[in-house]
């Protein structure tokens, strides 16, 4: 069975007095994306696991915790999805095995070596690589989200159908300004990314 698995850590999350601030952003970020609560789990206070089965989805899943975090002022997050076999399925996320739980893993400890803030790992390196530097040019913005940037992005992500009228509606502000928000977030490149990375990562398939 092919599955991925994002295991990611808080940047700075100890600069924040307050951790309700973020670990509450954070439960709800990792509910929506799966409600089986036995498919993630919180660690080490500020490191999380999330198992995404529908491998296609592991991008955009990614970039919406990214911006759920980035929607708490000063916060960043880390983020290494790795996509492969899962061979034992365990109680809790952190019980089961396999290769996307070891390539996760593993990339994640890179990430924190390399100063880079998301990275894919999968058996395939060509794939890796091609992807990787997507994701690397990806980050030139994305690291720089502001708080309202970082909402749009989740907003549109969780109502990829809606009109921009419609999200103006839902934020209380109007809809030219939905417009600005997602131009300066890039949002039409992560959709661009994502239905290039659904096309790659089928040959994993």
């Amino acid at each position: 069975m092919i599955t991925s698995i994002v295991t990611g850590d808080i940047i700075k999350s100890r600069s924040l007095k307050n951790p309700e601030l973020w670990m509450h952003t954070l439960k709800s970020a990792l509910s929506t994306l799966n409600a089986d609560t036995s498919k993630w789990e919180i660690y080490r206070g500020d490191s999380f696991q999330i198992e995404i089965p529908d491998i296609s989805k592991s991008f955009i899943n990614a970039i919406y915790l990214k911006a759920c975090i980035k929607m708490v002022n000063g916060l960043d997050v880390r983020l290494a999805i790795g996509i492969g076999k899962k061979t034992y399925e365990g109680n809790k996320v952190s019980e089961s095995n396999g290769e996307a739980f070891i390539f996760s893993g593993e990339t994640l400890e890179s990430l924190k070596k390399n100063k880079v803030n998301l990275s894919i790992k999968t058996a395939n390196e060509t794939l890796n690589k091609e992807l990787n530097l997507y994701l690397k040019l990806a980050l030139t913005f994305m690291d720089s989200w502001t708080v309202s940037s970082a909402e749009i992005v989740k907003l549109s992500i969780e109502q990829p159908d809606a009109l921009q009228q419609e999200l103006a509606d839902i934020i209380g502000t109007k809809q030219d300004a939905i417009s600005k928000r997602q131009k300066r977030a890039e949002l039409d490149l992560i959709w661009e990314l994502n239905s290039m990375f659904q096309q790659k990562i089928t040959t994993l398939l």
